[in-house]
């Protein structure tokens, strides 16, 4: 599959990138894909959510009422679950949500969403770029000269790049990252995939590794 390059004026520059087959041209595996994006936003979780139970709150010392002649059922504490203020009964406790994924199918699942993305079209490929300060107007600029201002879009860079990442970095619907530190979830949380073209081959060479 051969793409071409585009100007960041938005006209064609007469090039074009191959992209490898083996990584832009399977057939997806749409529950790899599944997976590594489950196992990502797992990762995210802080698992510190936390309530008292009945060891844990103020109170409780002695007998709310007598047990008898009330009209009311028996309680013994006033750190009851049934009492006001008294502890929750099976409430979240403080847990570790990561989790992991086999190296192969983290593997497939990024050559998964890259094939989906190549087979939707929503792959575009745009000459290398940087900015000498950081604008946002100049990104604007870029992406409605693409015609993708409209549109969710991630661009892969060959490295990391301050001035670009703080130009882009007040656009809701953009985002940077470096190339070979696209997760699954990121490739796929997108409506268009920019990938300036030196970090076409940065891409393809993590899955050589």
């Amino acid at each position: 599959m051969e793409l071409e390059v585009y100007k960041i004026d938005g006209t064609k520059s007469g090039e074009k990138v191959k992209l490898s087959a083996d990584i832009f041209g399977i057939e997806p595996n749409e529950h790899a894909i599944y997976r590594a994006v489950r196992v990502y936003l797992d990762n995210q979780r802080q698992g510190t959510a936390k309530v008292k139970d009945r060891s844990e709150v103020r109170g409780g010392g002695r007998k709310p009422f007598r047990q008898k002649r009330t009209g009311m059922a028996r309680q013994g504490s006033t750190r009851s679950p049934l009492q006001i203020g008294g502890g929750s009964i099976f409430g979240p406790k403080p847990r570790d949500y990561t989790n992991k994924l086999p190296a192969k199918m983290h593997k497939l699942a990024r050559k998964s969403a890259l094939s989906h993305k190549a087979k939707e079209g929503q792959i575009k490929i745009v000459e290398d770029f940087s900015f000498t300060a950081p604008k946002t107007k100049e990104v604007v600029a870029i992406l409605k000269a693409l015609d993708v201002s409209a549109q969710k879009t991630l661009l892969l860079m060959p490295s990391s790049n301050v001035n670009v990442v703080r130009s882009g970095r007040n656009i809701p619907s953009f985002k940077v990252l470096e190339a070979d530190k696209a997760s699954t979830y990121d490739l796929v949380n997108n409506q268009v995939l920019l990938i300036q073209k030196s970090a076409v081959d940065i891409l393809q060479n993590t899955f050589r590794n």
